[in-house]
């Protein structure tokens, strides 16, 4: 089987870049890392890609006059590796239009909420601002517009009473831990494909009961 060369795209310590690397190293995954790049040499994710024997490459942002000059540097080194699909994972960098569109449905990401209900940033704390008794995490292949694009995998967990957004954080983390090699997988082994920008399955997908929020406990 010929695996899918897959880049990794990170702006800190690369969580989910782990997860998905984790997977990758697992008999029969569809998928390998070729390179790991940042565009912050800092970034702890780097040293642990290195440690692993994959490609580690820094692209400082801030050398390069503005971002055309910045993406133009980030797409060839991707073709130097010979990269297949992108996977941001924690990259904080917007991408142009001309970059996405030269990765069409090559390109995904993972978004810290149920897209496409609150995309952009602090998630978490705007969820519980709303009152939401339901968050979670998406993938999703990248388009011009900020996080939005054809969804490949959600994942849903309850607000507890008492959560905070670092509470909440920390555990829809846990999630996208899973729902991110599980959208790689996907498509790297050809399973899914795009209609009227949205994701169509070629194998039936097993969808678990509904999660439903509150729970009232049991009372005797």
């Amino acid at each position: 089987m010929m695996k899918k060369r897959t880049a990794i795209l990170i702006s800190g310590r690369g969580s989910n870049m782990q997860a998905l690397v984790t997977a990758m190293q697992e008999p029969g995954f569809p998928a390998e890392p070729c390179v790991v790049i940042s565009n912050r040499p800092e970034a702890l994710g780097l040293s642990w890609a290195a440690e692993r024997g994959i490609p580690a490459i820094a692209i400082d942002h801030r050398q390069f006059a503005n971002r055309m000059a910045f993406e133009a540097r980030l797409h060839q080194t991707l073709l130097d590796h010979n990269v297949e699909l992108i996977c941001l994972a924690g990259f904080m960098r917007l991408l142009t239009g001309g970059f996405v569109d030269r990765w069409r449905d090559r390109l995904m990401n993972i978004h810290p909420s149920l897209l496409p209900a609150f995309p952009g940033l602090d998630t978490h704390q705007r969820a519980l601002d709303a009152g939401a008794l339901i968050v979670g995490c998406s993938v999703h292949f990248v388009r011009t517009e900020m996080d939005s694009g054809p969804i490949l995998a959600q994942a849903a967990i309850g607000v507890l009473p008492g959560d905070t957004a670092e509470t909440l954080a920390a555990r829809v983390l846990e999630a996208e831990h899973q729902i991110y090699p599980l959208a790689l997988r996907l498509v790297a082994s050809g399973a899914v494909r795009i209609d009227n920008e949205s994701v169509l399955f070629d194998a039936p997908v097993v969808v678990d009961k509904p999660l439903v929020v509150p729970r009232l406990a049991a009372t005797h």
